[in-house]
């Protein structure tokens, strides 16, 4: 066992695991799109983004992919990785707005706009369905190709796979396979029906303060937020 400073608290950790799995082992909760507990890290949706390093030099890194290692500071909800996972998902949201899977993952971190193009695709190249295929199916039948912008998921040569079984274990896992709620549709590219609150914390710590799911004192501060505007009118 080794020990490492997560969110400014000495904890004990298995030696060999990713700060994703010792953020799971402790309760606190990280956001990921491309991480399957079956598979192997791929660190391709970055919505699993830690600060790692020293209070005086903190450098941003994906959590899946990341080994402890014995002194290891990292804080997992600070102002600036929380920013920069709600604009994950804003692009996220703009590249398959259809997605029930992203869409639950805005209104989870409080994303109510989107400042990107809306793209409609089928595909945000998670890279899930490619390693099921090889690691669980043992099959190789999908795979990248292409690079930038046409880069792209399909069979080789993009025909008909000759070791493709069709057990679908690849649209099981794709998380742009499960479409949104059917209801009301929204005026944009948002559903935000299941909408969380925000923190107010951070605007006062610069970070989150605790990891409860819905935090009382969060609850209670928008509560009389709403009170005001109310009042107000």
């Amino acid at each position: 066992m080794i020990t490492i400073n997560l969110n400014k608290v000495d904890v004990k950790v298995e030696e060999g695991s990713t700060i994703l799995e010792t953020c799971k082992f402790y309760s606190i909760p990280i956001p990921t799109l491309c991480y399957h507990e079956g598979l192997s890290p791929g660190g391709a949706c970055r919505l699993c983004i830690v600060e790692v390093g020293t209070p005086e030099n903190f450098k941003v890194a994906s959590s899946c992919t990341y080994p402890v290692r014995e002194g290891l500071v990292v804080r997992t909800h600070t102002k600036r990785i929380i920013e920069i996972r709600k604009m994950l998902i804003e692009l996220l949201v703009a590249l398959c707005p259809s997605s029930k899977t992203i869409q639950d993952l805005a209104s989870e971190y409080a994303v109510t706009h989107v400042r990107f193009k809306p793209k409609n695709k089928d595909c945000v190249l998670c890279g899930l369905c490619v390693r099921m295929c090889a690691e669980q199916m043992d099959a190789k039948a999908i795979g990248f190709v292409g690079r930038g912008i046409n880069r792209e998921i399909t069979t080789a040569f993009d025909v008909k796979s000759d070791v493709c079984r069709t057990c679908g274990a690849c649209m099981y896992i794709c998380p742009t396979c499960q479409m949104r709620c059917q209801g009301p549709e929204p005026s944009g590219v948002l559903c935000n029906s299941c909408l969380n609150i925000s923190y107010p914390c951070v605007d006062v710590h610069n970070q989150v303060m605790c990891y409860m799911d819905p935090c009382g004192a969060c609850l209670l501060k928008e509560s009389e937020e709403k009170k005001k505007v109310v009042s107000s009118k």
